[in-house]
């Protein structure tokens, strides 16, 4: 019975497609590939994820690069503008939702950089997570396996009782040699029919939230029902003792 779903952030949680990113800017093919290898899929970036270089160092190197093949303007378009791309997937979010109202532990699991964590994690569906490990933190990177151990043994996860979902087959597959259900993230509906396999139910989100609120309502209908025999007891006695007070003779 799986009990933890293991998520990955961007791709999966947050839109980041770099490829998308890249074609609405420069429409060129060449251009793209070129701009591509010296930024997202740059060793600065990966050591951006790994935590092990700051933003600012990443950035004059990837501009350095860029000169030298006359892409500058194009990196640092790039600088400027990539984190715009970096959405919240709300359909992933309602489904984070529903399993948490099914009982399921979430966790986080992704390769990101200090300074977009920070950001993420002021994201308004972040408290849905139970726990994480962003690369940054632990100076390693998916699909290294150190790094899905490490969440493992954190919170003391069994392999297999857990879920991990990322739109990279190597990180997927890195999970699964691990003995970790892998679930290579395409789409929303790809996605719940992959839970669906997996046996995982999800619940009406809107009769779930509902229940819950009857649920609160009837539970503190209850606390004052309990409350309101000690009131009235309490009253009682203070005019009981008002009676007596007053039927005492003078002296």
């Amino acid at each position: 019975m799986y009990k933890n779903i293991i998520f990955d952030l961007g791709g999966v949680v947050i839109d980041f497609n770099p490829r998308d990113f890249l074609l609405d800017y420069f429409m060129n093919k060449t251009a793209e590939d070129a701009v591509y290898d010296l930024t997202f899929g740059s060793k600065e970036w990966e050591d951006l994820d790994a935590g092990l270089i700051t933003r600012a160092a990443a950035n004059r190197i990837m501009l350095e690069n860029a000169a030298q093949v006359g892409r500058t303007f194009e990196v640092q378009t790039v600088i400027d503008e990539w984190e715009k791309i970096l959405h919240t997937k709300r359909s992933t979010v309602k489904t984070m939702m529903q399993l948490k109202l099914a009982g399921y532990h979430l966790y986080y699991l992704s390769n990101i950089a200090a300074d977009t964590m920070e950001h993420i994690r002021e994201r308004e569906f972040f408290p849905l997570f139970d726990g994480g490990i962003a690369s940054c933190d632990v100076h390693v990177n998916k699909p290294d396996p150190k790094i899905y151990t490490l969440l493992m043994q954190k919170y003391h996860l069994v392999y297999e009782e857990s879920i991990f979902v990322d739109d990279s087959r190597a990180n997927a597959q890195a999970a699964y040699n691990l003995g970790i259900t892998g679930i290579l993230y395409k789409n929303k509906k790809s996605f719940n029919r992959a839970l669906e396999r997996c046996g995982i139910q999800l619940p009406d989100l809107r009769a779930a939230l509902q229940q819950r609120k009857r649920e609160q309502q009837r539970r503190r209908q209850q606390q004052a029902a309990r409350q309101h025999p000690q009131q009235e007891a309490g009253q009682a006695g203070e005019t009981s003792r008002s009676e007596t007070d007053a039927k005492k003779p003078e002296q």
